[in-house]
């Protein structure tokens, strides 16, 4: 088969679609890579969700739904414990990191019990978002409850510095973890679901999450910033565990996962001078080829190139009207597929940081493949493209 061909497009939809469904726990929540020694037996909001997108996309409905019951019924358990955390923070009281909501849960929905960098407020943004599309596509129920303790949560918590979707620098406050909580609240406007008092508490944390970017995330040339700069005190990351796998990063550095923050979160759309500006820098500083670095300075398995940040890119450029080119970013992922179908997390062909390989390796073995996410992405990609079938 030619790579890039109709045929090789299908296959890899119908592939990764069989292999989210064959990986997806009884429970309905999906691993973030069925295999790989940091991630088996574990599921992100995040992941899962663009995961949830991508197979909602795919018309596999059942699936889609699962999921969002499994994060319903996580997040809906947890009720007590945000309602004490925002009676915590309202008396004054300092929060630790082991406070807040996990990240990553066990498949039946537990915290884990290794130690993870686990204060992450994406993927509670980034399921509403997913769910206002699944239930808008499909007509899918809406759990109501756990969609108001996710907005109660985000609403109290949206400024707090946490780790970003790479799990690092949890003393900054990021724009990329902004821009989704910007949409899933959006989101959970829509869903008309909330009362008066959580629909207005919504309301104002958006119109902050907008102010607050337009005053400080976005850098001097004119693109989205890694982080914010308002000269805010930033978090005692004293407590935390050990930085694993960063460098010394500026904070107008561009990062890829800031492009979800213009497609398909629209924190600022397509066509905006921001948004065009954002996705310009990543394409000019982090694409090499159709494969997207995460930014300049990564140092996690050498600094590869990821599968899903190149179906972000190409998404934004379908947005903006550039089919061929998103085409050819949904071609090159599928030829970094494995003889058996399976989208690695990155490939290593090409790093930033080469000498900082063997170190990974050693640690916890070879790239995650598969990594669900990586096919979630290319079921979005596919379907915004109309080359799902």
């Amino acid at each position: 088969m030619t790579v890039g061909s109709e045929l090789t497009r299908a296959l890899l939809v119908s592939r990764s679609i069989e292999l989210i469904s064959t990986h997806q726990s009884p429970s309905g929540a999906y691993p973030a890579s069925p295999t790989f020694s940091a991630y088996r037996g574990y599921a992100w909001l995040r992941d899962g969700a663009f995961i949830a997108e991508g197979m909602s996309r795919a018309g596999q409905a059942d699936s889609a739904t699962a999921f969002h019951a499994w994060c319903a019924e996580v997040i809906g358990v947890r009720a007590a414990q945000v309602d004490a955390l925002i009676a915590r923070a309202d008396a004054g009281q300092e929060l630790a990191l082991a406070d807040m909501l996990p990240t990553r849960f066990t498949l039946d929905g537990a915290d884990g019990a290794d130690q993870w960098w686990d204060h992450q407020l994406d993927g509670y943004g980034i399921w509403l978002w997913a769910l206002e599309r699944h239930a808008v596509r499909h007509g899918a129920p809406v759990p109501g409850p756990a969609v108001a303790v996710a907005v109660r949560y985000l609403s109290r918590f949206w400024d707090r510095p946490c780790y970003d979707w790479w799990e690092e620098h949890v003393d900054r406050r990021h724009v990329s973890t902004l821009g989704a909580i910007h949409a899933g609240l959006r989101a959970a406007l829509a869903l008309g679901v909330l009362d008066r008092a959580d629909a207005h508490a919504a309301q104002v944390a958006v119109a902050g999450v907008t102010a607050l970017v337009a005053g400080y995330g976005v850098a001097p040339a004119g693109h989205l910033r890694k982080w914010l700069d308002d000269g805010r005190p930033t978090a005692d990351p004293a407590t935390a565990p050990a930085v694993f796998h960063t460098a010394e990063v500026p904070g107008d550095a561009v990062d890829a996962s800031l492009l979800a923050c213009v497609y398909p979160f629209g924190l600022y759309p397509p066509g905006h001078p921001v948004a065009t500006a954002t996705v310009a820098a990543v394409q000019d500083q982090l694409a090499r080829g159709y494969g997207v670095h995460r930014y300049l300075a990564d140092t996690f398995y050498g600094g590869g190139r990821w599968i899903l940040l190149a179906g972000l890119l190409g998404l934004n450029h379908a947005a903006a009207g550039r089919r061929e080119e998103a085409l050819r970013h949904l071609d090159w992922m599928a030829a970094q597929a494995t003889p058996a179908g399976e989208l690695p997390e990155q490939v290593s062909d090409v790093l930033l940081a080469p000498d900082r390989l063997g170190e990974w390796l050693e640690r916890w073995g070879p790239v995650a493949t598969p990594l669900l996410w990586s096919h979630g992405m290319y079921l979005i990609l596919a379907d915004e493209l109309g080359v799902m079938s």
